[in-house]
């Protein structure tokens, strides 16, 4: 059963409590530990860009196999989203970030000391559950302790320590990979051993207030937001704002929470068109990510450029994600965050065409860098978009079903340039990238929903209530 009762004034007031904070240092607390999460994550993924050349001499694979490692960790991730998100919401936030960055970190050890193919093929896709099932329930946990006027920019930069750890991951592949025969597995130790400082630090980390009320957990809920404010006026040596009556409350779900359930819920009919759009956002642009990040070192080497020289121009890329995930990050709440999504896809595409026509390696290098900049300013849009668009008792597996289906994206894109990348040419894959990012651009424009300044509780509410009228929630 779904219930909409009004819980009295102190029970809807909590997350106007929350709503109505200063961001602060509490708040740049939460944004440091799990965007360190983020960078660990995305060092781990990326750095397998630059162990391919490596493991394929060591063990004499093909360029299909290469395209099955390529394809690893995101399999690993389209189990990891949707187990976390759904785990996420049935026993919170808090566990399966601290479960998933341990089994995560456990699994990149094993890849590095794996003695043979199979192993370090199994053992990737391991490692890619756990930072996929991490990766998923960062954003709707940090998302529901934001006020909404900052909620775009904040989860745009927390989206934007991404950027970090594929940068450390091109450093990594430059200066450590070719130190000697096991410098791709020393590479994967770097990566994981970190993660074992911030298992220790996520400890202190509080359950979400909205989970909690979505659970009916009213008190831990109190005491929760009654110490965050505490934190929030001991940091800003300033008495709290004035308390605006909550428009709509956090609705207190009743029923067990299953994949079924959410599944039903997102597609009724007054969801159905943000699932469609989020699910095409998602699809589109992690095709496009994955295809150009996992071959674009062995790319350039097939375009006559030297793998050192490879290595190098890979860390400029990757650089240039940095001011791509924040200058997205700053626009979410200033042109809303469809628009900044739109914006920035049409800048991928218009990137991608770019280096589909590029001969000149240094003609490469910039339109490869401005499409790196493009496609990682659409992720800042994309993650501080998809948790907002879904109600408290199935964000984290609204979240985790959106990028999961964006991990088809990513399991499809390796294996289909490596395939087809001698057919196509190096012109092909990218004219190809541009069409799919089109549709992407073509779909947010017309479908896309508006979610800036609103708060998490008001965006869900109207839908909420015509699902219950259509019988999708009971």
């Amino acid at each position: 059963m779904y219930n909409f009762a009004h819980f009295g004034r102190n029970l809807m007031s909590l997350t106007a409590r929350l709503d109505r904070l200063s961001l602060s240092r509490p708040h740049y607390k939460l944004l440091l530990i799990g965007g360190l999460g983020y960078s660990f994550d995305g060092m781990d993924g990326a750095v397998v860009a630059f162990l391919l050349p490596r493991i394929k001499e060591l063990w004499g694979l093909s360029n299909a196999s290469l395209g099955l490692v390529g394809s690893a960790a995101p399999l690993g991730f389209f189990f990891g989203a949707i187990l976390a998100g759904w785990l996420g919401d049935r026993f919170g936030r808090k566990k399966v970030m601290l479960w998933a960055l341990a089994f995560y970190c456990a699994m990149s050890v094993v890849a590095a000391m794996a003695p043979n193919f199979e192993v370090f093929l199994v053992a990737r896709v391991l490692a890619g559950l756990g930072a996929g099932a991490e990766s998923v329930i960062i954003a709707p946990f940090l998302s529901e302790f934001i006020p909404p006027k900052r909620r775009g920019w904040f989860i745009g930069t927390l989206a934007g320590f991404f950027s970090f750890g594929f940068v450390g991951a091109a450093l990594i592949g430059r200066f450590v990979v070719p130190l000697g025969d096991d410098g791709w597995r020393w590479a994967q130790v770097i990566t994981a051993v970190p993660i074992l400082l911030l298992l220790w630090w996520r400890r202190s980390l509080p359950e979400s207030p909205r989970y909690l009320l979505s659970q009916g957990r009213t008190a831990e809920a109190e005491r929760v937001v009654s110490d965050f404010e505490a934190s929030v006026v001991k940091a800003t040596r300033k008495p709290l704002a004035p308390l605006e009556p909550a428009e709509e409350e956090i609705a207190r779900h009743q029923q067990k929470v299953t994949l079924w359930n959410a599944l039903k819920f997102m597609w009724s009919k007054a969801l159905r068109r943000r699932t469609a759009v989020i699910w095409l956002i998602w699809f589109v642009i992690t095709f496009s990510y994955y295809g150009f990040f996992s071959w674009i070192p062995t790319l350039l080497v097939g375009r006559g450029i030297t793998v050192t020289k490879s290595f190098e121009y890979s860390i400029i890329i990757y650089l240039a994600q940095i001011p791509g995930y924040f200058s997205a990050a700053w626009l979410c709440d200033r042109i809303d965050r469809k628009n900044t999504i739109a914006l920035y896809l049409a800048g991928s595409a218009l990137s991608a065409f770019w280096l589909s026509q590029s001969n000149d390696s240094g003609m490469i290098l910039v339109a490869a860098a401005t499409l790196s900049f493009f496609l990682n300013g659409t992720y800042a849009g994309v993650y501080a978009y998809t948790p907002e668009l879904f109600p408290t008792w199935m964000r984290a597996t609204g979240v985790g079903m959106a990028s999961a289906v964006g991990r088809i994206g990513s399991i499809l894109a390796p294996s289909i340039i490596g395939i087809f990348s001698a057919a196509l040419g190096f012109g092909g894959v990218f004219t190809m990238t541009t069409v799919v990012l089109t549709i992407g651009v073509l779909g947010v424009v017309i479908f896309g929903a508006s979610t800036a300044g609103k708060s998490l509780e008001d965006i869900n509410a109207r839908a909420e209530h015509e699902s219950v009228r259509e019988g999708s929630l009971k």
